[in-house]
C-alpha cells in the first residue's frame, strides 16, 4: 500500500472506529456493579465484545474462557491493523503484536516447570493453552508441542527456524547452570524491545515522530521499573542491572539506568526525567503498594501520548 497521507487513510478510519467501541468509564462502573459472574457476562454480551461470547456455551462460560475469548477481539485488531498498514510501518506493527507471543512463550516455559505439581487429570495442555493469548495458525512458536516435551530444554530445540532462536539458544547457558527461567525472561524481554525500537528508528520522516513518541514512552516506563525491581527486591550487583537493562530511550535514557544501578537516589532520579509524577518519594517508601502505584501514573503518560496521536 501507498505510504503518506494517501497510505494510512483506511487505517486511520479504522483505529477511529475502534476507538469509538472502547468501553467508556460509565460502561465500566456498570461491570463493575454486577452482582455475579453470569450478570456480568450478560453484560458484556450487549457490548462490542459481545460476538466473542456468543459461540461460547453455558457449560463453557468460566472465568478462564471468557477472559481468552475478550483477548481474541484484541488479536482481530492487530491482524486488521496489520493487513492494512503501509508496508514500511508493518514491521513495526507486526512486532506490537508479538509482545503477546513473548508473553505465551513465557506461559509455556513457566508451564513446563511447574506442570509436576498440578496433579490433575486434565492435560498439561489443556491447562495452559486457556491462559495464552489467542494467535493464530501463524504464532512463530510451537507452543503445543513445546508443553508436550516436558522440559525446557526439549521445549526450547523446537523454537529452531524461529525469531527467537538465536536468543534462547544463548540463554540457556545460564539456565542449564542455575536452572531458572529468570535468564531466558529477560532475554526475551530484552530481545523483544531492541528489535521494537529498531523497526522504529527504521521509519522515516513524521512516522518516526510519532512511533518514537509511543513506543519511547512505553519502552521507558518497562526500563525504569525493571531497573527500580531489580534494585529492591532482587538486589542484583550493578553489572547485573545494567547487563538486564537498555541503554536507550525517549526520556529515560542510559545515564539515568545507570545512575540507579550505581545506588543513586531513586526518587530523585525519577523526578528528575518526570517531574510531573505525584508522591514519587512517598511511593518508594513502601515499594510493596508504591511501585503498582508509581507503574501506574507511568502508563497514564503512555496513555497520554497514544491519546495525542490522534491530534497530531
Amino acid at each position: 500500500m501507498a505510504s503518506g497521507v494517501s497510505g494510512y487513510a483506511a487505517i486511520s478510519t479504522r483505529v477511529r472506529a475502534m476507538k469509538a467501541d472502547l468501553l467508556s468509564a460509565q460502561d465500566m462502573a456498570r461491570l463493575n456493579e454486577s452482582p455475579d459472574f453470569a450478570s456480568l457476562v450478560a453484560a458484556l454480551k450487549n457490548t462490542p465484545y459481545g460476538k466473542y461470547l456468543a459461540g461460547l456455551k453455558e457449560s463453557d462460560l468460566t472465568p478462564r474462557r471468557v477472559v481468552f475469548a475478550i483477548k481474541s477481539k484484541l488479536s482481530d485488531s492487530y491482524n486488521s491493523i496489520a493487513q492494512q498498514s503501509p508496508s514500511e510501518s508493518r514491521p513495526l506493527i507486526k512486532q506490537l503484536y508479538r509482545y503477546f507471543e513473548v508473553g505465551n512463550l513465557k506461559a509455556v516455559l513457566r508451564s513446563i516447570q511447574t506442570v509436576s505439581s498440578w496433579n490433575t487429570d486434565i492435560s498439561s495442555w489443556d491447562r495452559v493453552r486457556e491462559v495464552l493469548f489467542p494467535f493464530p495458525s501463524s504464532s512463530s512458536i510451537p507452543a503445543q508441542a513445546m508443553v508436550e516435551t516436558g522440559n525446557v530444554g526439549g521445549a526450547v530445540e523446537l523454537l529452531k527456524g524461529t525469531p527467537y532462536e538465536s536468543t534462547m539458544t544463548f540463554a540457556m547457558k545460564r539456565f542449564s547452570a542455575e536452572q531458572n527461567l529468570f535468564p531466558l525472561e529477560v532475554a526475551l524481554d530484552l530481545d523483544y524491545w531492541r528489535t521494537l525500537w529498531a523497526a522504529t528508528k527504521r521509519l522515516t520522516g513524521k512516522d518516526q515522530e510519532v512511533a518514537t513518541k509511543i513506543i519511547g514512552s512505553l519502552l521507558d516506563m518497562n526500563n525504569l521499573m525493571w531497573v527500580i525491581r531489580y534494585k529492591i527486591y532482587h538486589k542484583l550487583s550493578e553489572e547485573e542491572l545494567i547487563n538486564y537493562t537498555l541503554p536507550f530511550g525517549y526520556r529515560v535514557k542510559d545515564e539515568d539506568v545507570r545512575a540507579i544501578a550505581s545506588g543513586a537516589d531513586i526518587a530523585s532520579v525519577i523526578s528528575k526525567i518526570y517531574p510531573t509524577l505525584q508522591d514519587v518519594n512517598t511511593l518508594l517508601d513502601d515499594p510493596q503498594t508504591g511501585l503498582p502505584k508509581l507503574e501506574q501514573q507511568l502508563k497514564r503518560q503512555v496513555m497520554n501520548q497514544c491519546l495525542a496521536a490522534f491530534y497530531w
